[in-house]
């Protein structure tokens, strides 16, 4: 693909744009609301026809702005299962008179809500308070498809719907569950879905007045890992200080992935070199929660830990309850495994480093099993090209300061999937969010200035697009 950088100077004005983006922003987030009643979790345990429910809403979004050519709810094949994925919704739109094409991507499942009790409202049940909105999915991502429908819907407003921007609208239906069926969805849909530049709306801002840019993204690699030590349980009294439980060949093994100030210890995973902005532990604090008198983690800058150094986390436990706890040695534990890789490293070469690093600890001689892998390539932003250069201006412009260059500290692993399929087109990874949205926690909340600032961020950028000629 080439630079396309003559302008046409007859297209409406940066004026117009604003203009429309101020007026269609109360109908946008009642759109969002109604997006965020529709409980569309894509894990297994829950009922898929809310996930369907969801793409349908979303193709109405987009049918009703009228500039689409074609507007599907599609499926495709899960790799190594009969299974289809969850339900994307696909629009696309030919460029004309040799405009760029835009592939605007964001996902309409969620998050599970997780305990009701730990909600100030309920999750599934739109709420401002302040100038915030509250409910799952309000911030990840459906503040994203919203962005995309309402920068779409201003172009239109200002420009007329005969535009010569191309545009192909993915609205994924499975991220939060893995994006099993995303590769395949890309070789199916590969020519609808080639595109000059991407823009993936799934990320953060650097605060609620700065915008960001993500350049950088760790990579995971999540598995369930089982200790057993013994065939059956055996009572603790009898037996106990003679025979190893489960439970403690896995205190014991997990205790061997973090050197004593919690930096990783595990031979083999890397790190990325990289300049972080000034970022103080009083404002991870602020932003995370973090209890007075527990220290912090790691080594190196802030931001480097969460940016482009490796992670471990263990996310969930099989083991008996409190509750129901007996006076026996567990026979096997289970636990969930989620590491985060650093920009640079590939996901199978720390996957290897890992299981390696596990079994030759097992403490006792316990049998350690690895299975359920997941594993997600980490990604670093080209920044050197013109769909980049556009982005931060349009970005300035909208917020009236100039964006900051940040990685995240997630994954976002499809990402390599469209590098993957699309070498040339340039990948801008911007987002709806802010450090207190609370993305995949209770009280997920968006930021509804940092909405609106979004969202006139990529109008701007689409409007500018379309004036782009010589492609």
């Amino acid at each position: 693909m080439t630079d396309t950088s003559e302008t046409d100077t007859t297209t409406t004005s940066d004026a117009d744009l604003r203009a429309a983006v101020e007026r269609g922003i109360p109908a946008t987030i009642a759109e969002l609301c109604a997006l965020v009643k529709i409980p569309s979790v894509a894990w297994a345990a829950f009922d898929p026809s809310h996930v369907q429910a969801s793409a349908e809403a979303v193709a109405a979004l987009a049918r009703g702005l009228d500039v689409f050519e074609s507007v599907e709810i599609k499926q495709a094949g899960i790799p190594g299962s009969s299974d289809l994925g969850q339900p994307a919704v696909l629009a696309t739109r030919r460029a004309r008179n040799g405009r760029p094409t835009v592939l605007l991507y964001a996902h309409h499942d969620v998050q599970p809500p997780g305990k009701d009790e730990d909600w100030e409202s309920s999750p599934f049940e739109a709420t401002v308070r302040g100038d915030r909105l509250y409910g799952r999915g309000a911030a990840d991502d459906k503040a994203g498809v919203m962005a995309h429908i309402a920068s779409i819907r201003a172009l239109v407003e200002a420009e007329g719907p005969d535009f010569n921007l191309g545009l192909a609208l993915f609205i994924e239906g499975e991220e939060e569950f893995g994006s099993r069926s995303f590769a395949t969805f890309l070789e199916e849909n590969r020519e609808a879905l080639r595109a000059d530049a991407i823009v993936v709306a799934d990320s953060n801002n650097w605060d609620i007045d700065t915008p960001a840019l993500t350049i950088g993204l760790r990579g995971n690699v999540t598995f369930r890992l089982t200790v057993r030590t013994l065939d059956h349980a055996s009572h603790s009294g009898m037996f106990g200080g003679a025979v190893p439980d489960a439970m403690l060949a896995t205190i014991a093994l997990l205790a061997t992935l973090h050197d004593a100030d919690g930096s990783v210890a595990v031979t083999g995973l890397t790190s990325h070199e990289q300049a972080t902005p000034d970022y103080s532990e009083q404002q991870l604090r602020l932003e995370t929660g973090l209890i007075d008198g527990v220290a912090t983690i790691g080594r190196g800058t802030i931001l480097s830990r969460i940016w482009s150094q490796p992670s471990i986390t263990v996310t969930g436990i099989d083991a008996p309850s409190v509750a129901n706890a007996s006076n026996t040695l567990s026979p096997s534990i289970s636990v969930r495994v989620s590491t985060r890789i650093a920009p640079g490293q590939v996901a199978a070469d720390a996957y290897v480093a890992l299981e390696k690093h596990l079994l030759e600890h097992a403490p006792f001689g316990a049998k350690v099993e690895i299975d359920d892998v997941d594993m997600g390539e980490p990604f670093l932003v080209d920044t050197s090209g013109w769909a980049v250069a556009e982005a931060r201006q349009a970005m300035a412009d909208a917020w009236g300061t100039e964006p900051v260059d940040i990685g995240v500290g997630g994954s976002i692993p499809f990402i390599a999937d469209l590098v993957r399929v699309f070498p040339e087109a340039q990948i801008l990874v911007t987002g709806v969010e802010d450090p207190d949205s609370r993305a995949h926690s209770p009280n997920e909340s968006l930021h509804l200035g940092v909405f609106k600032r979004a969202v006139l961020s990529e109008a701007l950028l689409l409007g500018r697009l379309n004036q782009r000629t010589g492609h």
